[in-house]
């Protein structure tokens, strides 16, 4: 393998074998030991390198220049030379740069340069890959940063979208509710009005619920939706559904049981949340059950649960739909046996809910035509845990605390309604189509409260509370939000502009009304 006389260290067969060039030469230069791997590198023969070529004569003219002035001299004083990068010619007379290693060893009396050699080209392209894979992976961060800033924009116009939708949705409610509300307070003759009447009543209640639901699938998806925990009643939450869902399982004409829970069964639960839940059960019950037909509404202890069961006599379930039936979207196959259907967001709604008050709730079918169950698992307490949530008596004020009321909202027809309800509730009511009018006929009027609109055309509803607030005749006043806008957001910024009460558009006139007479009894008292 040397060709040479003189004695050298030994080598293993990884010396042959070595994925880089390996080279033992004299002091001098002169090659007297090399791999298989630096010749195959170069296209010599051993036998053409070994005792007849220096390494020095295998460089260009630039590589000779620079191993006599500075590699030769430095592998004098230092022994060693570290990764110097010098172009090797090939017998074919092409040019391969390679990166150099060199050290200075001795072996008896006699001392030798080792070198190792290896192919920049290689080392060039390995680098070439990791500078590209590098590269891929910055774009594809990139990419996945530009995608998540997409996701949340779109995530942002989606609530805008829907929150922007809800007020729309929610100003032209407004009017139809006083109309339905005057028309309950008239003592109506004709069958047909009658009808008409609560046909009007059930669909506002219908579409206001709808959207409520659309927002509230959105919050709970992005966990914006806060519970205010207590230990409810059952029976207290399943009144509350029942009155919210009456009009449209009497709309259908079914027939509707309930087994209150004895003795009465308490959760740990936001209370308006647990009858949302109850009341979307039952509104989905009374929408998949063809007319005339029968829901169940019942609750029991079992352990440490307290389990609510809502059954129907409806179109069932079949088995290849439960599995996704709490899907958000999920609807059942159209067909006249659906045919109202919803935009399938009840159900999501109410496991989303039910899963934020540590419970669970699942369905139950024996098959299409043979009706479904649903059954909401919720942990049962104790009634002093948290204190026993209670309903508030409806207070009715005598006729002498009747109020002043500014209605400010640039909807006519809206405004118009409102106040023909509160007149006939005995309240001295007038209307302004802006802030700036309003700001003044509240001066003038020296009224007592003022319920506002928040998108007004001249001024924000927000400024006009605030000047409200800042105005010096103002300490009784009560200052009430009516709006379109129903978000979290939108109740903490109206608390912040100064206002006393957040109503969404249609309002609980009952409610509203009942803050008027709470707030002449005793004013200043905050909601």
């Amino acid at each position: 393998m040397t060709g040479a006389k003189r004695p050298l260290p030994p080598v293993s067969e990884a010396f042959e074998r070595a994925p880089c060039g390996l080279l033992t030469t004299t002091v001098q230069g002169t090659i007297i030991r090399a791999n298989s791997t630096f010749c195959r590198w170069t296209g010599y023969e051993r036998e053409d390198l070994i005792e007849k070529r220096r390494l020095q004569d295998l460089l260009t003219i630039g590589g000779k220049v620079f191993h006599q002035t500075h590699w030769a001299p430095l592998l004098q004083m230092q022994r060693s030379v570290a990764e110097v990068k010098l172009d090797i010619v090939h017998r074919s007379g092409t040019v391969v740069p390679m990166l150099i290693n060199a050290a200075r060893q001795r072996y008896g009396d006699d001392e030798f340069d080792e070198f190792a050699l290896l192919v920049v080209a290689d080392r060039h392209k390995y680098e070439r890959e990791l500078l590209r894979a590098r590269q891929q992976a910055e774009v594809a961060l990139e990419a996945k940063l530009a995608a998540q800033k997409a996701l949340e924009l779109a995530d942002r116009r989606k609530d805008e979208f829907l929150a922007t939708l809800a007020h729309e949705l929610r100003n032209p409610l407004a009017p139809i509710a006083s109309v339905v509300e005057l028309l309950r307070l008239k003592d109506l003759a004709d069958p047909q009005l009658v009808w008409s009447r609560d046909v009007l009543e059930r669909q506002l209640g219908h579409i206001a619920h709808l959207v409520d639901d659309l927002l509230d699938i959105s919050r709970i998806a992005e966990g914006k939706i806060e519970l205010r925990r207590e230990s409810v009643d059952l029976t207290t939450a399943m009144r509350h559904a029942i009155e919210g869902s009456r009009s449209l399982i009497d709309g259908s004409s079914h027939t509707l049981s309930v087994e209150y829970p004895e003795p009465a069964i308490f959760v740990d639960a936001d209370q308006t949340r647990l009858a949302q839940i109850i009341q979307n059960l039952l509104n989905n019950a009374a929408k998949y059950t063809p007319s005339g037909g029968k829901i169940n509404l019942s609750t029991k202890r079992d352990g440490n649960d307290a389990v609510i069961c809502v059954r129907d006599t409806g179109i069932g379930i079949a088995t290849e739909h439960l599995s996704d039936i709490f899907d958000i979207f999920s609807q059942l196959p159209s067909g006249r046996e659906r045919a109202q259907g919803g935009l399938g967001i009840g159900l999501s709604l109410v496991q989303g809910l039910t899963e934020m008050m540590g419970g669970s709730v699942s369905a139950r079918s024996d098959g299409v035509g043979k009706g479904s169950e649903f059954v909401v698992r919720l942990p049962a307490v104790d009634p002093e845990v948290h204190g026993v949530s209670r309903e508030e008596p409806f207070y009715t004020a005598p006729a002498s605390k009747m109020q002043r009321v500014v209605i400010i909202d640039d909807d006519d027809d809206a405004a118009t309604g409102l106040a023909m309800v509160l007149e006939a509730d005995g309240h001295t009511v007038r209307t302004a189509p802006g802030g700036i009018v309003g700001l003044q006929l509240v001066h003038d009027f020296d009224a007592q409260a003022v319920i506002l609109d928040i998108s007004l055309h001249d001024m924000s509803g927000y400024d006009v509370a605030r000047s409200l607030k800042d105005a010096p005749n103002r300490s009784a006043a009560v200052v009430i939000a009516l709006t379109g806008w129903g978000r979290a957001q939108d109740k903490e910024a109206a608390q912040s502009a100064g206002f006393d009460f957040h109503f969404t558009k249609p309002a609980d006139i009952d409610r509203l009304l009942r803050v008027l007479q709470d707030w002449a009894i005793n004013p200043r008292r905050q909601n």
